[in-house]
């Protein structure tokens, strides 16, 4: 099912990802500038870009995503937004 890149996440195809409840930032605009998460049964979450719904998703654990969020939080990314 999954495709391991570098350390950590792993690739999965969309037809693989059937079924789930994507989410997205009520921050997103209309333009699909956002991407989407979804609760795999694993506990794991699939990351995928909203303008592509087909395509391929990242999967990370929940610790990859709970360090990314707590420094999205703190403010660690905010200069990717500028």
């Amino acid at each position: 099912m999954a495709k391991a890149i570098g350390n950590g996440a792993a690739s999965v195809s969309s037809s693989a990802l059937a079924g789930l409840a994507w989410r997205k930032s009520s921050y997103s605009g209309s333009m699909g500038n956002c991407v989407e998460v979804a609760r795999l049964s694993t506990g794991d979450v699939a990351v995928r870009n909203s303008r592509d719904p087909h395509g391929a998703a990242l999967v990370y654990t929940k610790a990859e995503i709970a360090a990314f969020l707590a420094g999205a939080k703190d403010g660690e990314f905010d200069d990717l937004a500028v």
